[in-house]
């Protein structure tokens, strides 16, 4: 889970990391209000939560609460990635000498924590490994050790700092790796992490995702599961975790539900194949009932993106009939406007293909078979 700036910046500030005063508001009177209790000229951050809004406009500079108050009314109207504003952080701008990166993350392939540092911060660190590698810097962190007063120091020296300075900046590395763990981080980053005019070390940007796994541990975040405006998650993906289904928006027009996820899968890498593109990863599980089937399918029909819906069953502890029965069953509950291809293999697999037959629904024979015409119906063929 994804959280704000603002609350990333309010976590680093208890561990003591300095980032810059600031206030948040969520409409534009708050903003000027906000603004009149810090110090010109001003920052002002559009709080969503994804990239790249200050290429969209997300950023914008002021110095009055007035200017505060227009500016923010003005991206407050705006979407950033589908995503509307929903409310704005306002900053003391702060006078920069060089911008760094650090952040910590997990290297799936080692098992275990990697702390990356870079002398080049305020772009995105995959455009510093891409076009400069040179300026990247990796410590592979010991489970067993932790990150270590002596590794930060060891980072602080290759980003080109010595002495007091260079005491200073490897603390602020400990701690945030502190910050880390403390908060079950997939990944953690002050992207730039700010050495200022002043000889301060100031986070002017953090990011923090926590692990979704270890949300147990967190219940203020956890709330947010189900929640459209704190998360990143589409409409579609909330109503799959109310309903407890595995569901992933893609970028496609075949909308797919299987059960289970090594069959999900081979379904996309089939439909991909044949020249299909998959508008979801959805997943009803080894057990699915008519309810689950009928919750996952009105979720595939109101993607406005999909214009055909495979349906690809390998009946095991799912029974067929009742994956039969929940095609049915939403039939009655919403108009299908959309093609529906079958696939129905399995437990109690004649009882199911009799239901759909009598209600004038084909089922095909082979997952190969039904892909292949889950395609065609997409392009229009």
């Amino acid at each position: 889970m994804k959280l704000f700036e603002y609350e990333a910046k309010g976590i680093l500030s208890k561990y003591g990391i300095s980032t810059p005063n600031g206030r948040h508001a969520t409409s534009p009177v708050q903003a000027k209000n906000a603004a009149s209790h810090l110090q010109p000229p001003y920052v002002l951050k559009a709080q969503v939560l994804v990239s790249g809004r200050g290429k969209a406009g997300g950023i914008q500079f002021a110095k009055t609460p007035e200017a505060v108050e227009s500016k923010t009314a003005k991206i407050l109207n705006m979407k950033i990635k589908e995503l509307k504003v929903g409310s704005v952080w306002i900053e003391e701008k702060i006078n920069i000498k060089k911008e760094l990166y650090f952040g910590i993350t997990i290297d799936r392939s080692r098992h275990c924590y990697v702390a990356i540092a870079s002398t080049a911060g305020g772009v995105d660190i995959e455009e510093i490994a891409a076009e400069k590698p040179e300026k990247i810097k990796r410590q592979v962190i010991n489970p067993l050790l932790g990150f270590r007063s002596y590794h930060g120091r060891q980072l602080a020296r290759w980003m080109g700092y010595s002495g007091v300075t260079m005491l200073k900046l490897a603390s602020i590395l400990q701690k945030l790796y502190r910050v880390s763990m403390d908060y079950d981080a997939e990944l953690i980053e002050m992207n730039p992490l700010v050495e200022t005019t002043e000889g301060d070390f100031v986070a002017a940007d953090a990011r923090i995702l926590v692990d979704d796994n270890a949300l147990f541990r967190h219940p203020l975040y956890k709330e947010r599961l189900f929640s459209s405006d704190k998360t990143e998650l589409s409409i579609q993906e909330i109503k799959a975790r109310k309903a407890g289904l595995a569901y992933v928006k893609l970028d496609g027009n075949v909308g797919i539900m299987g059960n289970g996820a090594g069959l999900v899968m081979a379904t996309l890498d089939i439909v991909q194949s044949y020249g299909g593109r998959p508008a979801n990863f959805l997943d009803v599980g080894g057990g699915a009932s008519q309810d689950q089937i009928v919750e996952a399918l009105e979720i595939l029909l109101d993607d406005p993106k999909s214009s055909v819906i495979f349906i690809n069953i390998l009946g095991g502890i799912t029974r067929c009939d009742d994956v039969a029965n929940g095609i049915l069953e939403t039939m009655k509950r919403s108009t299908l406007d959309k093609p529906i291809v079958i696939r129905l293999v399995g437990t109690n697999e004649e009882e199911g293909r009799l239901i759909l037959t009598e209600a004038g629904i084909q089922v095909l024979d082979t997952m190969e078979e039904a892909a292949k015409k889950a395609v065609e119906i997409a392009r229009g063929d």
